[in-house]
C-alpha cells in the first residue's frame, strides 16, 4: 500500500475557514469535515500528540489524498459541510437516519391559489410550508384553514378573461357554502387574496396579529348592525384562538427562535429541533443520527443545527442549545438558558428527545433482547463502579420469628434476570437467638466454602440486604475465604434505599428511576419473597410437628418422619391404619386414628390420647 505524505498535503492547505476531503486508495470519499481554520484542523488528524479514538485512527490510515474548498466564513463551511454529506454519504460521517419524505402544506402559484398538501417540491414558483413532521398536526392546521376560510378546492384555469366570457359555472362546493363562487366572479380577487395572506400569517405562527385585525372587523359589524357578518367573523375567531390556545407553550414575547437539545448512545444521537413563533410552536421534528468516529455531543448537534436549518429554510437569529456550540458567527445568537420560559422551552425539548430515543431503544430491544441485556450490564457496571460486567450477581436475605426457624435465603441472576433453579436457602446451624449479623456471617461462609470446594465459577456482584452491619458480617466472611477482593460486594438499606460499600464511610444514591437500582430492587425483593416461603415452611412444619409430638408415642423423629412421607397434617389426619404403618408401628398407629379420630376409637375400642 503506497504511503501518503501528509507534510507534502499539510503545506498547500491555508489558514482560512472551510470544508475538507478525505480520499481513499480507490479515489472514493471517505469523509467530510468543516473547520475555522483548514490547516490546523487537518494537521490534527496527524498529529501524534492528539488522542484520537480507534475508528479515527482506521480512518487516517485510509487517506490517500485531501481536498478542500476554501469559503468566507466558518456558518458557510458549515452549511457548506451539511449539503456535501447530504449529496455524498461518506463511510465515515454521521449518517442522518431519516428516509421518510415529509409533507409541506402548498400554496399554489396561481389565480385564487389553492392550499392543500403533498410530498413533492415542484419549483414552480409556489409556496411550501413545512416540512410537517406530524402528519396530524399539518391536517389538524388544514382543517382549521377550511372551517375557517372558504377556498376553491377545483384545479380550473380561473384567469380573468375565462371569468368574464362566463367559462365555468358553480359547483356543489359553492352550494355547501365551502367555496364563494370565484369562477362566476361572486368574490373578488381582492377578497380572495386577503384571506391567503391570513392563511400565510397563520401558518407562520402570526395567529395574534390575524385574531386582532379579526377582532376590530368584528366589531365594526356589530356597531353597524350587520350581526350576520358579526356572526361568521365571531365564529372563525373562536376556531383560531382554540387553535392558538392548543400551540402555545410559552410566553408570546419569545419570537422567532430555534430550540435544539441532544441525546447520545454508544452508536447513536438523537436531536429534537422546535421552531417558535410568537410564542407557538409551529414546526418540530426529531432525527436520529448513527456515529460513525465517535463524534462529542457538540459536533451531532452542530451537524443537525445545520440539517434543521436548511431543511426548514430557518433564518431565525437566536438558537436555543443545552451547551455552547463553538460556531463563530456574529448574525446568531446561541444561548444557553439557566431559568425563564426559555429554559422552559429547552426543557420541552429535552422531554421529546428523551421519549424519542426510549421509543427507539425499546423498540431495537425488542427486537434484539440481547442487546438490552448488554446495555443493562453495562450501565450497572458503570454505575457501581464494577471492573466487569454482573452477569451473574447473588443477593442474601434472613429471616426468622423471635429468632425461631431462621432461614438465609440466597436468590441468583444471570443477565439480570431470575435463576431460580439456582435459588439456595439454608437452615441456620450456629446461630442461637435472633442474631441477624451471625445468621448472615454464615449463610455467606457456607454458600462460598461449597463453590470453592466445587470449583464452581463465583458471581461478580453480591448483594446484601441489610445495613453497614450485615454487610461487614458478609465481609468477614469472605476475608475469611480470601476472596473479598474477587467479587464486588454491595450492601442495600431499605430506608432510603442507600448502597453502602465494604470501608466506605459515605452511602451511594442512585436516581430512583435507575436501571441498575431497579435491578437491585428486584434482586432484594425477590430474595425477600423467597427467604419468607422458605421460613413459612419451616415454621409451619415446626408448628405441625409439634402438634403430633402431643400423641402419645409420638416424639421429634416419629413426626418429622410422618410428615416427610404424608406431606401434611391433613393426610395423616385421613389416613388409615394400614397406611400409617407404611411409616409407625401399629400401637402408634392406632393412636394417631385415636387422637384424631376419637369417635372411631369409642366405637371400635381403640386406646385414647395418653
Amino acid at each position: 500500500m503506497e504511503k501518503f505524505d501528509y507534510r507534502e498535503a499539510l503545506k498547500n492547505i491555508p489558514h482560512k475557514p472551510g470544508v475538507y476531503q478525505y480520499w481513499d486508495s480507490e479515489r472514493e470519499l471517505i469523509y467530510i469535515g468543516k473547520a475555522k481554520d483548514l490547516r490546523n484542523r487537518v494537521g490534527s488528524y496527524f498529529n501524534k500528540d492528539t488522542q484520537i479514538n480507534a475508528k479515527t485512527r482506521v480512518l487516517v490510515s485510509k487517506i490517500r489524498n485531501i481536498t478542500f474548498t476554501i469559503v468566507d466564513t466558518e456558518v458557510d463551511a458549515w452549511l457548506l459541510e451539511n449539503s456535501l454529506i447530504k449529496k455524498h454519504q461518506p463511510r465515515y460521517n454521521v449518517m442522518l437516519k431519516d428516509d421518510k419524505t415529509y409533507p409541506w402544506i402548498i400554496i399554489k402559484n396561481e389565480n385564487y391559489p389553492r392550499i392543500y398538501w403533498t410530498r413533492r417540491i415542484i419549483r414552480d414558483g409556489s409556496k411550501y410550508l413545512g416540512p410537517y413532521a406530524s402528519v396530524s398536526m399539518m391536517h389538524t392546521i388544514l382543517g382549521l384553514i377550511k372551517d375557517t376560510y372558504p377556498l376553491r378546492t377545483c384545479s380550473l384555469p380561473l384567469t380573468r378573461q375565462n371569468i368574464e366570457k362566463g367559462k365555468f359555472k358553480v359547483c356543489l362546493e359553492y352550494q355547501l357554502g365551502n367555496c364563494k363562487g370565484p369562477c362566476q366572479d361572486f368574490q373578488s380577487e381582492a377578497d380572495y387574496d386577503q384571506s391567503i395572506e391570513e392563511i400565510k400569517d397563520i401558518l407562520n405562527g402570526k395567529i395574534g396579529a390575524v385574531l386582532r385585525k379579526m377582532k376590530a372587523e368584528m366589531d365594526k359589524a356589530a356597531t353597524d348592525y350587520n350581526f350576520e357578518l358579526a356572526h361568521r367573523l365571531k365564529r372563525k375567531y373562536d376556531l383560531l384562538e382554540n387553535y392558538q390556545s392548543k400551540s402555545t407553550v410559552v410566553n408570546s414575547s419569545i419570537t422567532d427562535v430555534d430550540v435544539f437539545s441532544i441525546a447520545s448512545e454508544e452508536k447513536y444521537a438523537f436531536v429534537n429541533f422546535l421552531k417558535v413563533m410568537n410564542g407557538t410552536i409551529i414546526q418540530t421534528q426529531t432525527i436520529e443520527l448513527k456515529k460513525r468516529l465517535d463524534e462529542s455531543d457538540e459536533e451531532l448537534l452542530t451537524i443537525a443545527i445545520s440539517e434543521f436549518r436548511t431543511r426548514y429554510n430557518s433564518h431565525s437569529k437566536e438558537i436555543i442549545v443545552p451547551f455552547d456550540i463553538d460556531l463563530d458567527d456574529p448574525s446568531l445568537k446561541f444561548t444557553v438558558p439557566k431559568l425563564g420560559e426559555k429554559r422552559k422551552l429547552l426543557d420541552l425539548s429535552q422531554k421529546n428527545v428523551m421519549f424519542f430515543k426510549k421509543e427507539k431503544i425499546d423498540q431495537y430491544e425488542k427486537l434484539n433482547p440481547e442487546v438490552r441485556i448488554e446495555r443493562l450490564l453495562t450501565q450497572m457496571m458503570k454505575d457501581l463502579r464494577m471492573n466487569q460486567l454482573p452477569r451473574h450477581i447473588e443477593c442474601f436475605d434472613n429471616s426468622n420469628f423471635q429468632g425461631k426457624y431462621p432461614v438465609s435465603a440466597i436468590v441468583v441472576f444471570k443477565d439480570a434476570k431470575p435463576s431460580k433453579k439456582d435459588y439456595r436457602f439454608f437452615n441456620v446451624k450456629t446461630v442461637e437467638g435472633p442474631n441477624d449479623f451471625a445468621t448472615m456471617e454464615e449463610a455467606v461462609h457456607r454458600r462460598y466454602r461449597r463453590m470453592l470446594d466445587e470449583g464452581t465459577e463465583l458471581p461478580q456482584l453480591i448483594i446484601i440486604d441489610g445495613g453497614k452491619g450485615q454487610l461487614s458480617s458478609a465481609m468477614k466472611s469472605l476475608r475469611l475465604l480470601g476472596i473479598d477482593k474477587q467479587v464486588t460486594v454491595i450492601g442495600i438499606a431499605k430506608r432510603l434505599e442507600e448502597l453502602f460499600y465494604p470501608g466506605d464511610q459515605y452511602p451511594l444514591y442512585l436516581d430512583k428511576r435507575s436501571e441498575t437500582l431497579k435491578v437491585i430492587q428486584q434482586l432484594r425483593d425477590e430474595a425477600h419473597r423467597f427467604g419468607i416461603t422458605a421460613h413459612r415452611k419451616k415454621r409451619d412444619k415446626g408448628t405441625l410437628a409439634t402438634e403430633l409430638e402431643l400423641i402419645g408415642g409420638i416424639g421429634k423423629t416419629t413426626s418429622e418422619k410422618l410428615l416427610k412421607y404424608f406431606k401434611s397434617v391433613k393426610k395423616i389426619r385421613e389416613a388409615t391404619e394400614v397406611e400409617l404403618q407404611e411409616v409407625v408401628n401399629l400401637k402408634q398407629a392406632k393412636a394417631i386414628i385415636a387422637y384424631f379420630k376419637p369417635e372411631v376409637s369409642e366405637t371400635t375400642g381403640l386406646p385414647g390420647v395418653i
